[in-house]
């Protein structure tokens, strides 16, 4: 699999749908996708590739085919968009949730949705997305997460 688009990512009911291309033919770029969904693991198309098996010619094309998937086979009512504080950094995606008072992270990296994040709690988005980038730059090291 070639490099999750996330930047071309779309919220949808719940779900995040993450365009990639699938396979190239005679210079043509086929599109594939992955699925995440607010409710994670109770999901069955929770980081699921492609769970309707159609492949699209662009983007666009390839979010429509998943949210056609998404209207015919969602599992839940979805709460509202879940996935609104998303980023791009250096080619990976961080998804910063809030519950209450504190902020948390999903952290995936560009190529597999493996979530990478530390268990660690926030005061506010601004601290959560700074103590990210410090990870990334190399702070760190050898800090343990709280």
């Amino acid at each position: 699999m070639s490099r999750l688009l996330y930047e071309k990512s779309v919220s949808y009911k719940g779900y995040l749908i993450i365009p990639f291309v699938f396979s190239k033919a005679d210079n043509y770029e086929i599109y594939s996708y992955n699925l995440i969904s607010e409710i994670a693991h109770r999901s069955k198309f929770h980081k699921v590739e492609n769970p309707v098996g159609l492949y699209g010619s662009s983007i666009s094309n390839i979010i429509d085919i998943a949210k056609e998937h998404i209207d015919q086979n969602s599992e839940f009512v979805h709460r509202g968009d879940s996935f609104k504080s998303r980023y791009i950094y250096r080619n990976n995606l961080i998804i910063i949730f809030q519950e209450e008072d504190k902020y948390f992270y999903d952290h995936y990296p560009p190529e597999l949705l493996n979530n990478i994040a530390a268990p660690k709690l926030f005061k506010s988005e601004y601290e959560c997305l700074s103590w990210i980038k410090q990870g990334f730059d190399g702070r760190h090291v050898g800090q343990r997460a709280i």
